[in-house]
């Protein structure tokens, strides 16, 4: 009799360890995205899963550039505005190659940490302080200057301190240490 029980006993634990482990993955395969063709995993760092994103070489690369790599993968936490590749090449010609240049560093930075908010901000976050705000929600970036947000539809829009607009294409890509919201626009801090 007791060997039944004890079989019983293993019997459930394990079937409870491996509904655990199944719920768990269930819920880590909710939480992971995909941006650029690769998986964004909520335990690892911004940089760390910007550089698998097809969609984001221009951007990782204008980080590096502009030193920021340790920043982003700080702490934070951080509510980043990634730009893709195509938001960049949107830009007029030759903006991405003349930022790049080593004498412009300062002016990257700029423009970058401009796509950046200090705090983890959700898409739900951002739209509750734009209902709050009677359609729209000025946030601090890390750059020192404001950047607005507002609806257009059921789609999250950014604007930047001259008008220029862009529209967050997948919201939510949480990260270790903040949140990755995709834009389809580079938005420009007053130079």
């Amino acid at each position: 009799m007791k060997t039944k029980t004890f079989i019983s006993t293993l019997s459930l634990a394990v079937a409870l360890l491996f509904g655990t482990s199944t719920m768990a993955q269930s819920k880590m395969a909710k939480d992971t995205k995909m941006v650029g063709g690769a998986e964004m995993y909520p335990t690892k760092d911004i940089i760390t899963n910007a550089v698998n994103s097809k969609d984001h070489t221009t951007l990782v690369a204008a980080v590096k550039a502009a030193d920021l790599v340790k920043t982003l993968q700080g702490d934070g936490p951080f509510t980043v505005f990634a730009p893709t590749n195509t938001a960049f090449e949107k830009l007029p010609e030759g903006t991405v190659a003349t930022l790049l240049k080593p004498e412009n560093k300062g002016k990257l930075q700029s423009v970058l940490t401009y796509h950046v908010i200090a705090g983890k901000f959700s898409g739900k976050d951002i739209m509750k302080a734009i209902k709050k705000g009677g359609g729209k929600a000025t946030f601090k970036t890390v750059n020192g200057a404001m950047i607005t947000a507002m609806m257009d539809g059921k789609s999250l829009i950014l604007k930047d301190e001259s008008g220029n607009k862009s529209m967050v294409t997948i919201a939510d890509v949480n990260q270790s240490n903040g949140v990755i919201h995709v834009v389809d626009t580079v938005v420009l801090p007053g130079m």
